[in-house]
């Protein structure tokens, strides 16, 4: 009988996550920086999103660093901060990977997952950003722009370059993501 309840109570918990990937705004795969492809919807499904378009060498680079904090501070209550690494913006990131991986290791202490180099706007665009900007009406504008993407896996909020990781109306969204379903 306890086991049981048990077994029950843990599908209920593996169920309680479980999103129908095709009806989300983040069904795509993408490289990992250095790694194999994944399936953002199956590997990040029930979390809260912070994907993020970044660039090595940008005047926001230094975003890494909020970045990092804000993974850092509210990882435990479900958001994953995820970046994309794109030169559509004057070619301002490496075209080596490896170069990309050690310039955040270095430079920032990063530890939030990171994808391979790819386009984030316009036709070329990777399919999780055509959809995030399918879905906001509005397209990364420059480096350092932010989709905040629920735990059902739908797009929230889309922040600009400028909104900085640490900032009020960013911290407050997050939060206010996180209470739900949680």
């Amino acid at each position: 009988m306890r086991f049981t309840a048990l077994f029950a109570l843990s599908l209920f918990a593996l169920s309680a996550h479980a999103i129908d990937c095709p009806k989300t705004d983040i069904d795509a795969s993408q490289r990992r920086l250095l790694g194999p492809a994944e399936n953002i919807c199956q590997t990040y499904g029930g979390k809260v999103l912070l994907v993020t378009n970044v660039a090595s060498h940008c005047g926001f680079t230094p975003q890494y660093e909020g970045l990092e904090k804000l993974y850092k501070t509210y990882a435990g209550k479900g958001l994953v901060v995820l970046g994309f690494p794109s030169g559509d913006f004057n070619n301002q990131e490496f075209e080596d990977e490896g170069e990309i991986a050690k310039f955040c290791k270095q430079n920032f202490g990063v530890t939030f997952p990171m994808f391979s180099r790819s386009s984030v706007k316009g036709a070329a665009a990777n399919p999780l950003f055509k959809g995030l900007a399918a879905r906001t009406g509005q397209e990364p504008g420059w480096n350092f722009n932010k989709y905040l993407v629920g735990r059902d896996g739908k797009v929230i909020a889309h922040f600009g370059s400028k909104v900085s990781p640490d900032s009020p109306e960013l911290t407050k969204a997050v939060e206010a993501a996180l209470a739900k379903g949680s």
